[in-house]
């Protein structure tokens, strides 16, 4: 299976996406919303845990693309616009069409600013 696809598969359905396209993952119970750019949310019958593993199990070392962040979200790096550590506040878009706002802890917005500047807050 190529990479840039990952591929949910259950006893009643299919679902193949695009991983360039998935913005993030938030975890919903023992379900997973998955949130594209395109404003779809597919919901998956497995925990934000199992999800993890299965993006490393078919994505292998392309899986760096998304970063479990809190508890309860998986994001794409590649949509993020802004951290604002101060008002717990991740912004995530492609800055076209896509916009989404979502409240992650302090202390995971400081180790994800970290992170990607390479500098302590």
């Amino acid at each position: 299976m190529s990479t840039n696809y990952i591929l949910f598969n259950s006893r009643d359905e299919m679902l193949r996406l695009d991983v360039r396209n998935i913005v993030y993952f938030e975890a919903d119970g023992n379900y997973t919303s998955v949130v594209l750019a395109n404003k779809l949310r597919c919901s998956v019958g497995m925990n934000l845990g199992q999800m993890q593993k299965t993006l490393v199990d078919q994505m292998g070392d392309n899986a760096r693309l998304f970063l479990r962040i809190g508890k309860r979200h998986i994001i794409n790096i590649n949509f993020i616009l802004l951290v604002n550590t101060l008002k717990q506040k991740l912004v995530l878009s492609d800055s076209k069409h896509f916009y989404a706002q979502i409240e992650v802890s302090k202390d995971a917005l400081k180790r994800l600013k970290e992170m990607m500047t390479g500098t302590p807050s």
